[in-house]
């Protein structure tokens, strides 16, 4: 499942479309940024250095402090269990899909962040 031309891929080209999605649903940017804070363990200014400097995935997730409890996060997302993707950074990046579809399908940022 090795995908590079998504690990090279500016986070900042994917950021806009986790937005959209949850705002579609009724959900906020805020609510991303919590998610994404929680899993990374970024801040908004760190977020936004990223964002800015055009960081792709492999970089995004290099500098993260994963939250450690993302191995609670367990499930299909575009076909694939999260807990048994082997690539560690392909795992990463379906963990932030699958929060972000969670939030879309309506679940409480609680439970979205395993509390």
């Amino acid at each position: 499942m090795k995908n590079t031309r998504v690990y090279k891929m500016p986070f900042a080209s994917v950021y806009p479309h986790y937005i959209a999605k949850a705002e579609k649903k009724g959900r906020t940017k805020a609510e991303v940024d919590e998610i994404i804070f929680w899993l990374t363990g970024y801040n908004a200014e760190k977020l936004q250095e990223i964002i800015d400097n055009k960081a792709d995935f492999e970089t995004f997730f290099a500098e993260a402090s994963l939250n450690p409890n993302v191995s609670k996060i367990t499930g299909v997302i575009c076909g694939y269990r999260v807990e048994e993707i082997e690539d560690k950074l392909m795992q990463q990046i379906r963990y932030l899909d699958k929060l972000i579809d969670e939030l879309a399908k309506g679940k409480t940022i609680d439970n979205i962040l395993r509390k």
